[in-house]
């Protein structure tokens, strides 16, 4: 099971004031915000427990379309992506529990 969506933090997003001027970059929370975002979408019915590792290999400018890539590893695992423009943003995995309630 997988899940693919397109992202886009504008240059006016409040975050970017002060990281950095003059040169702009999306910080690594407003990416990890977006992603979890996406797994909301994906999976309603699910509660994000947490990050269990997350690795950033390359910055995000604003206004640049990212596309986030989620790939369920498991039933309480979900492995992500981001790239943009071919370049890996960054990558982990989230812990995911199940809001259905059983019978």
């Amino acid at each position: 099971m997988s899940f693919t969506c397109e992202c886009t933090v504008p240059a006016a997003h409040p975050s970017l004031a002060g990281h950095f001027p003059g040169n702009p970059v999306v910080p690594g929370v407003i990416i990890l915000h977006e992603v979890l975002t996406a797994v909301k979408k994906w999976m309603p019915d699910h509660q994000i427990q947490g990050f269990e590792a997350v690795k950033f290999s390359h910055p995000l400018k604003p206004d640049n379309c990212f596309t986030i890539e989620l790939q369920k590893a498991d039933s309480r695992l979900i492995k992500f992506k981001c790239h943009v423009e071919g370049l890996l943003l960054n990558s982990g995995t989230l812990i995911l529990q199940s809001n259905k309630k059983t019978k």
